[in-house]
């Protein structure tokens, strides 16, 4: 994917980053919602289970190191390759990154983004959302209020 409009190569200035601005090795992207749609895009556009171009890579790499808190421990030895999977658990598009020792990582771009520049709060994550997925809370059942006891 190249760079879209509004997105430069310009290095940050004093100025852009009181704006907002965030400007990487390769590119800049003006709000947060820029940032997010560009990820969203290439997540959606590439072919599953391919290694992502060079340039790709470069931009994932920066967005991990600058935006996940446990980029360290993600990256460990080195990343081969960015792949873009479908995640086991949720059965959605994700990013992965493939070590040097052929593990796999997986990550959340949007949690990257919103921690380099928040997101807007609908696009925020909400956190409730994984509770359903593992099956608690929610749903019918269980021990809520009932109908009361039965008479005789």
């Amino acid at each position: 994917m190249e760079p879209e409009t509004g997105i430069t190569a310009d290095p940050m200035s004093m100025e852009d980053s009181k704006k907002g601005v965030s400007n990487w090795t390769l590119c800049s992207f003006s709000t947060s919602v820029q940032m997010f749609d560009y990820f969203y895009k290439l997540l959606h556009n590439w072919t599953p289970n391919l290694n992502l171009n060079k340039y790709e890579q470069m931009v994932l790499l920066e967005l991990l190191k600058k935006g996940h808190l446990e980029a360290e421990r993600k990256i460990g030895k080195g990343v081969k390759a960015f792949q873009v999977r479908f995640h086991p658990l949720y059965k959605s598009r994700c990013f992965f990154l493939v070590r040097e020792d052929d593990s796999v990582e997986d990550f959340s771009f949007r949690k990257c983004v919103d921690h380099i520049l928040p997101l807007p709060e609908n696009m925020q994550i909400k956190h409730d959302v994984n509770r359903a997925l593992r099956g608690k809370g929610g749903g019918r059942g269980g021990r809520g209020r009932g109908r009361g006891g039965k008479k005789n």
